[in-house]
């Protein structure tokens, strides 16, 4: 099990790496992203595999923790906080969620019976909805820790 969460880290990493290099993210503070976005999934990766939680608490928990290091980062790289912290979440977006929406909205668009498109309209909104919830957790578990510790320092 420690291969399999090692594993993922290293691969959040290499994915939040290829995200601030497309975000303008400065190359000294790739690493930054690379050890923000590895401890991030670890932790979701953790939370969902060891401790049996959904994905939505787990991502939201995920990113309060890159949350509460990325200032500390950001200080030690010379960075904006939010140059490390957002590419490091992009690798936790539900990808599969979003895609199956899509999917979704497509098998509506082409279901010839009455049944066919509720089934496609229910995992247009099933999977859509978890997926809009998911990336809001995200974004309000990252920008709280990030809000705290900017006030801390600006009084």
């Amino acid at each position: 099990m420690f291969l399999d969460i090692l594993s993922d880290g290293l691969f959040a990493a290499v994915a939040a790496i290829g995200f601030g290099s497309i975000s303008n993210v400065p190359v000294s503070a790739f690493k930054g992203c690379a050890l923000l976005a590895a401890l991030g999934h670890a932790t979701r990766y953790t939370l969902m595999h060891l401790a049996q939680w959904n994905i939505m608490p787990a991502a939201f928990v995920a990113a309060i923790v890159v949350g509460l290091l990325a200032p500390k980062l950001g200080k030690y790289w010379n960075t904006p906080v939010e140059a490390l912290a957002f590419p490091a979440l992009l690798p936790m977006i539900p990808g599969m969620y979003a895609y199956r929406a899509v999917e979704g909205a497509l098998l509506c668009l082409i279901s010839k019976t009455e049944a066919d498109f509720n089934h496609a309209f229910y995992l247009l909104n099933n999977n859509g909805m978890i997926c809009v919830i998911i990336v809001m957790l995200m974004v309000i578990g990252v920008t709280i820790p990030i809000q705290v510790a900017h006030r801390k320092v600006n009084g």
